[in-house]
């Protein structure tokens, strides 16, 4: 199968991990397997049958060379600090391709760790379905994510609200290391095992910070750039995570943990649909906030390596973070600008946005379908966009498109650039997860089909376009 597995992580020492294998299942059935990403893994299945693959894909059987563990992490999870870790996953080691790229393979549902607490460490079908659509369909929009290799049954029920048919994904990520993971060994009040995961996560993911002078505060000002682009990609295509704790803000810059995420129709910013987030805290609107949130909880486990004065280094901690809020209006006027066509700068730039999506909001306008809209794509008429306000606007909007030498052929391109025409719509989630459950994966591979070219024109797609209106009340949930 050309695994080739290099497993650094595991060789930490146990502050970090637990060593554990996967809980072996009953009967494994394979369900789905990537094989666009097999290919860039460098991994051929092509002469393995699909019961091995189910064992292989659950558990049941381990590539050599691999190394299971859990990580430990803790978390701010809706604010409040706990201990936590992989409660029902874990990492089986590090594969290299053949250029030399590094993936962490995890087992998502492999059963209880040490880091389980309450829970079964098992995972349902559903939950793994949606994750394996999501951060596929991400990962085609362009977004930085974690991506999904396979999913197979357990042959085994997990207990929810109701049984529910058991299954492992396979996940694949550049790392696990998450901000919790800092804060986990920051609680530990060990500064050397501080040290050791700081210079890990340079080694690993950061290189070019090896020779920095201050190599904390470097690697907290780049990622605050990388989280300030993924959290505007996540605007940019509506993207709701869902559950934004610190553990699952993935030091890499990838999109990490799909749970009660989903895409918004609707455009309304105060948009929540976890069935947890009672008060909104991960609203669309609340996720540049929480970012901001959460990297000032990674600089405070900084501060010992930042400047050995203590009060110095709060000093310059807190001035890095605060540098947040510019840079992410700076960087999301221009994502919106590129939504709208246009180029160059002008002052009233942010009021023509703001006028757009102020309308979008009071007529409950669909957000992906006003841009498809502007580019000249309907996949159903509608009559919202025959208002009088809005035609206005798009005088304004033209008009502003004359400038700075722009043409037809260069803000088409670049809007169709950064406007997909199509997104996982929460009602086509539900329907093909309900079709799978019952055993049929028909719907799900036609899916996966339209969301593996978001951007571009084809016939066919506009029952995935089109809004149902079923949005109101709908809810998402963790899984566990």
């Amino acid at each position: 199968m050309n695994w080739n597995f290099d497993n650094s992580y595991s060789r930490l020492s146990n502050a970090f991990k637990e060593h554990i294998e996967p809980i072996a299942v009953k009967n494994p059935e394979l369900v789905l397997i990537n094989e666009d990403l097999a290919k860039e893994l460098d991994l051929d299945f092509s002469k393995i049958d699909k019961k091995e693959l189910a064992a292989l894909f659950t558990g049941n059987i381990l590539p050599k060379g691999s190394n299971a563990i859990a990580q430990a992490y803790a978390g701010h999870q809706f604010g409040h600090f706990t201990m936590l870790g992989d409660g029902r996953a874990v990492l089986i080691g590090e594969h290299l391709t053949r250029n030399n790229k590094r993936y962490d393979i995890q087992f998502k549902g492999s059963g209880k760790t040490a880091f389980s607490r309450d829970g079964d460490g098992r995972a349902a079908l559903g939950p793994m379905l949606r994750e394996y659509i999501i951060s596929e369909a991400m990962h085609k929009l362009g977004i930085p994510s974690t991506r999904s290799l396979a999913v197979a049954k357990t042959g085994e029920n997990v207990i929810r609200d109701t049984p529910l048919q058991g299954a492992v994904l396979t996940r694949i990520a550049l790392s696990h290391i998450r901000v919790g993971t800092f804060q986990y060994i920051a609680a530990r009040e060990k500064k050397d095992e501080l040290e050791t995961l700081f210079n890990y996560v340079i080694h690993r993911h950061y290189p070019e910070l090896e020779n920095s002078k201050n190599k904390a505060l470097d690697l907290l000002t780049v990622l605050i750039d990388k989280q300030i682009d993924l959290v505007i990609n996540w605007m940019r295509v509506g993207f709701i995570h869902g559950v934004m704790n610190t553990d699952n803000m993935a030091v890499s810059g990838e999109t990490i943990d799909y749970g009660p995420c989903a895409f918004m129709d609707t455009y309304d910013p105060k948009t929540v649909f976890s069935s947890i987030d009672r008060f909104g805290r991960y609203a669309y609107c609340n996720q540049p906030n929480i970012t901001k949130w959460n990297l000032a909880r990674f600089a405070e486990c900084l501060i010992p390596l930042i400047d050995q004065d203590e009060s110095k280094a709060i000093k310059i901690a807190t001035e890095t973070i605060n540098s947040f809020g510019k840079k992410y209006e700076k960087k999301w006027l221009d994502m919106m600008r590129n939504k709208l066509g246009l180029l160059g700068k002008e002052e009233k730039d942010k009021s023509l946005i703001l006028d757009l999506l102020t309308w979008m909001h009071e007529k409950k306008a669909d957000y992906t379908n006003t841009f498809c809209h502007l580019m000249g794509i309907e996949p159903e008429k509608n009559r919202i966009y025959e208002d009088m306000e809005f035609l206005n606007w798009k005088l304004r909007w033209k008009e502003r498109l004359k400038t700075f030498n722009n043409s037809p052929k260069k803000y088409e391109k670049l809007m169709s650039s950064f406007n997909p025409l199509v997104i996982p719509r929460n009602h086509k989630v539900e329907e093909v997860l309900n079709e799978a459950n019952k055993g049929n994966l028909e719907p799900l591979s036609s899916f996966l089909e339209v969301l593996s070219d978001p951007y571009n024109r084809k016939k066919n797609i506009s029952k995935y376009q089109i809004v149902t209106g079923v949005e109101k009340g709908y809810q998402t949930f963790c899984g566990t």
